[in-house]
């Protein structure tokens, strides 16, 4: 992972259930990532949700994405 490239983790399923309860939506809706992409995680399998975190000064902004093939 480079230094500027922002964190990718792999949200636990439970974890995804409740962001996806909360945002009232289903994965299907979530913007698509692809699975060779080189920032995911070696364990992200299609279907994952993937928790991308960007620092902005102090702030901490998260962003979702769906594994797709």
């Amino acid at each position: 992972m480079h230094v500027l490239q922002p964190k990718h983790s792999v949200l636990e399923p439970e974890k995804a259930k409740t962001l996806l309860k909360e945002l009232n939506i289903s994965s299907l809706q979530l913007p698509k990532i692809k699975k060779r992409d080189q920032a995911l995680p070696k364990d992200a399998n299609v279907g994952d949700i993937i928790k991308i975190e960007r620092r902005l000064e102090d702030k901490k902004i998260l962003a979702y994405r769906v594994v797709v093939p």
